[in-house]
Formats: structure tokens, sequence, C-alpha cells
């Protein structure tokens, strides 16, 4: 009897060992300084990017090195926090738009066709400058773009950083961060390019 109660004891100290390690483990992922800290490399990039949660259009961060194209934030035309680390490790295309733009006009309908297919694959981000807030709102309501993720950049800082001058620019970065297009592109390419780079 007394080896069976040791037997037990033992038991239960070990179950209680683990226990606890399964609970301090657990607390680790809630800590907030480091949520809060930048996205730096692998572990940084695999947590999602603040302001994401809500925008399935982009989805979680992929784990692995955030390249330095993307390490640049946003915000959305509704307000909502945006970071470019979150695209890691997928293709994405960046679109530099402007509101009056007819030109990006004549594009917007094929964004707004073949995004949602890929959003998973290979994100289109659309990035609106060169115009007011209304008038960038108002240009996604009429072209229906309200599924494809839209930045509101009237400021220019992410058209500075691409070295965007003109619009309609299309820019393509591979899945290394790599920027593998940068110009403009008719419906017809832009669907040719995603797609391959969804293969």
């Amino acid at each position: 009897m007394r080896s069976a109660g040791t037997t037990g004891r033992s038991t239960g100290a070990i179950v209680a060992t683990l226990l606890a390690g399964v609970l301090a483990t657990a607390g680790c992922g809630a800590d907030p300084v480091a949520e809060a800290a930048p996205p730096a490399g692998p572990t940084a990039a695999a947590t999602p990017a603040e302001g994401t949660t809500g925008s399935p259009s982009t989805g979680p961060a992929s784990p692995g090195p955030v390249p330095e194209t993307l390490r640049f934030t946003g915000k959305h035309l509704d307000g909502a926090a945006f970071d470019g680390a979150s695209l890691a490790g997928r293709p994405v295309v960046l679109w530099f738009w402007a509101p009056w733009c007819a030109a990006c006009a004549s594009q917007a309908w094929t964004v707004a066709e073949i995004a949602p297919g890929f959003r998973d694959t290979v994100p289109i981000i659309g990035v609106a400058g060169l115009g007011e807030h209304k008038a960038m709102t108002d240009f996604v309501t009429e072209f229906e773009l309200e599924p494809v993720p839209q930045l509101d950049d009237r400021a220019g800082a992410i058209w500075r950083r691409f070295e965007v001058v003109e619009q309609s620019t299309f820019v393509i970065i591979d899945r290394d961060g790599k920027v593998v297009h940068q110009g403009w592109l008719d419906g017809e390419d832009l669907t040719r390019r995603v797609t391959a780079l969804a293969g």
C-alpha cells in the first residue's frame, strides 16, 4: 500500500509540474510589451500586425523575416492601422492610384474583379494619394473596391518610399521582398502576373 501511495504522490507531482509549465507557456503569448515591439525578425513577423485583426484581406503575417520593402506602416481609409509586415512571406501587389485619375478608374474594375480571389495568395493593396479623403472613399464605393484593402496615403509617405511619381502605378513584390515590377499594367497584364505569382 505504501508503494502505491508513493506512486500516486509522484504522479500527482509530475502532473502539477506539467500543468504549471503549460500555464506559464500560455501566458507568454499575451505579453503586451512583446506585441508592441516593431517587427524585426522571425518572431515578430509571426505575430499578426497591429490593426490587421479585422482585415481578412491581408490575413496573418507569415513566419520568417520581414524584408525591408515591407517595413512600412499606414492607415486604411477607415482609419485602422496597417503594417506592411503582415504581408511577409507572400507576393503582394501595391496599386498606387488617385481618385481623379481616369487611368486609375479604367483599372479599378479589374482590381475589384480579381483581388478577392487572390487575397490569401497575392494580396492587392490600394495606396490612394493625391486627393481628398472623401474623393478617395467615393472612388472606392463607385468602383466596388470595398473588399480590397485601401490605404490613405494623402501625406505621400508610401508613395515616396517606393519612389512612385505617377499614377496609376503597380508595384509587384515577390515573396522574398524583391520588387519585380514597377509601372503601368493593363488589366490583362495584371491578371496574368497575379495568376503566375499565385501558382
